[in-house]
């Protein structure tokens, strides 16, 4: 399976992406994107595009690594949802993760790194792929 699939008649491309949702405690990682990026200002969960040949998983993996320097025990999927950004269909899925190495200090992609309890990540301006598993997140909370 390839990363970049066409969808039926309108020829929108669909993008399968990954991110990480890291807890400790009662915080999680969210990530600022550096300004000369793609959604750069806007926060995110880290994660990345799943390659060929790999689970999503396995892509999640080796993004933190890649990204954050670390490494993520991968847990179960919070969400998957599917974002329309500038003609791309951008298919996230959130995976609930826990830290197996060092925390983050800084990033590949990032200019900041914050741990925020779940109650507060609807403060930050998130990139819109995200927004669907921020909303779950929160509501999980007053619920």
């Amino acid at each position: 399976m390839t990363n970049e699939q066409p969808d039926g008649d309108e020829g929108t491309v669909t993008v399968r992406v990954v991110a990480a949702v890291v807890f400790d405690d009662e915080k999680v990682l969210a990530c600022r994107r550096k300004p000369d990026k793609a959604a750069g200002g806007l926060w995110e969960f880290p994660g990345g595009k799943i390659e060929s040949g790999e689970s999503p998983q396995e892509a999640l993996v080796r993004e933190i690594r890649e990204e954050l320097g670390t490494t993520v025990l991968v847990d179960s999927e919070l969400s998957t949802d599917t974002t329309v950004v500038d003609g791309l269909a951008i298919q996230l899925a959130c995976f609930r993760t826990s830290l197996a190495g060092p925390k983050p200090e800084q990033s590949l992609d990032h200019d900041q790194l914050l741990w925020i309890p779940l109650s507060d990540l609807g403060r930050l301006e998130w990139a819109r792929p995200d927004l669907p598993a921020v909303r779950r997140l929160v509501d999980s909370v007053r619920s």
